[in-house]
């Protein structure tokens, strides 16, 4: 039986090469942004994984595992967590970045697989400039990823602030508010269905009101300065009355990320607190990207084949590499070689024969064209780069 778990992929030849890039394209605007590499490991303790947010629907979906001395732990579902840990003694503000593998074991479908490659940042010891500073670097990555976004934005304490006017019971506001989050997923008879069982049906209509009606409440003020900020970094929001994020940590202004090319959201967070610290971060799916991403590998790379050359072939093929070609040697029939190539989608084919020596030159095929051509090795490297 050789076929993967339901919900577990193999990434191989083109789409790995564009998830590749994907994450090269995160790291370097990360970078840009002075965010720091963090790693931590898959597995954990399952007390540390649940934390105090064992209610949320997320980390019930938790995968559990026992070693052999029958301890319980349990793969890691998300980043933000192992935190806790990662911040102790660290000047802040910390800014990290992260790209690894979480597990979920939630249902799967088109856009939702239990293995997902998240691609973190996060602030320990933030304020709303670092949240707009947040929401300026995932703009730019999906621009450079060419992919169409709406962010919309929020505020938990003003979610709560309406509850509270409301008189809403304080065992139910958490409750209450993950049925809020579902306005944009179901329709609003079940979501009134649903409210009906905390007596809350009627706060529905607050959040069909326009944008101008929340600014009677004091929280929203903190929606006026991400606005304010948004502006001087030219990013475009969207403010969402229901929008709550699913975890039940975030304590201040949360965002998600949408397109209309997917129901499921591209990215998603907000601001929470790590041992006390105010902190704000912003998860993106490397599946979700590289599905919606329309982006191709720029990988030069070049195919040598010898031709009863093979010293002179291999060492080509290591000069070639010491100037950076990304390179591969053939030996024997050109026509095999030449499949290959293209099935490969190999920019160049360089052949190495007799005459080619005696005129020390070498043959070059362009793929793209067919059309080929005598070069010294000089004129090779300056080609393909």
């Amino acid at each position: 039986m050789t076929e993967t778990v339901k919900g577990f992929k193999d990434y191989a030849e083109n789409d790995a090469k564009k998830r590749e890039k994907i994450k090269e394209i995160l790291i370097r605007n990360f970078k840009l942004y002075c965010f720091e590499p963090s790693e931590t490991p898959l597995i954990e303790y399952e007390n540390f994984v649940r934390g105090e947010n064992s209610d949320d629907e997320t980390v019930s979906d938790i995968f559990k595992l026992k070693d052999k001395g029958n301890r319980k732990l349990a793969l890691r579902y998300e980043f933000t967590f192992q935190l806790k840990r990662l911040i102790k003694n660290k000047k802040l503000p910390y800014k990290r970045y992260q790209i690894g593998e979480v597990f979920r074991d939630e249902p799967v479908s088109a856009n939702r697989v239990r293995q997902i490659t998240q691609c973190d940042i996060d602030i320990i010891g933030s304020n709303a400039k670092d949240e707009v500073e947040i929401l300026s670097l995932t703009s730019k990555i999906l621009k450079e990823l060419k992919i169409n976004f709406q962010i919309y934005v929020n505020n938990r304490k003003l979610l709560n602030e309406i509850l509270d006017k409301e008189k809403i019971n304080e065992k139910d506001k958490k409750k209450i508010i993950k049925e809020i989050d579902k306005l944009d997923k179901l329709t609003e008879k079940e979501v009134n269905e649903n409210l009906k069982k905390y007596n809350a049906e009627k706060i529905l209509n607050i959040f069909k009101k326009p944008e101008s009606y929340f600014k009677k409440y004091d929280s929203y003020k903190e929606i006026v300065e991400l606005k304010k900020y948004c502006k001087i970094y030219g990013v475009k929001i969207n403010f969402l009355s229901s929008l709550a994020r699913g975890l039940s940590y975030y304590n201040g202004s949360v965002f998600e990320i949408k397109t209309r090319n997917m129901k499921e959201s591209i990215c998603g967070g907000g601001s929470f607190l790590v041992n006390g610290i105010q902190s704000t971060g912003i998860s993106l799916g490397l599946e979700r990207l590289s599905s919606l991403a329309e982006i191709k590998s720029d990988e030069k790379r070049i195919l040598i084949v010898s031709i009863g050359e093979d010293e002179k072939a291999i060492k080509l093929g290591e000069k070639l590499r010491a100037s950076g070609i990304n390179c591969e040697i053939m030996f024997g029939k050109i026509s095999k070689s030449l499949e290959y190539a293209n099935s490969k989608d190999i920019n160049y084919v360089a052949f190495i024969g007799k005459q080619e020596v005696k005129k020390k030159k070498i043959k070059i095929r362009d793929m793209k064209t067919g059309k080929e051509k005598l070069v010294s090795e000089q004129e090779l490297v300056g080609k393909i780069i």
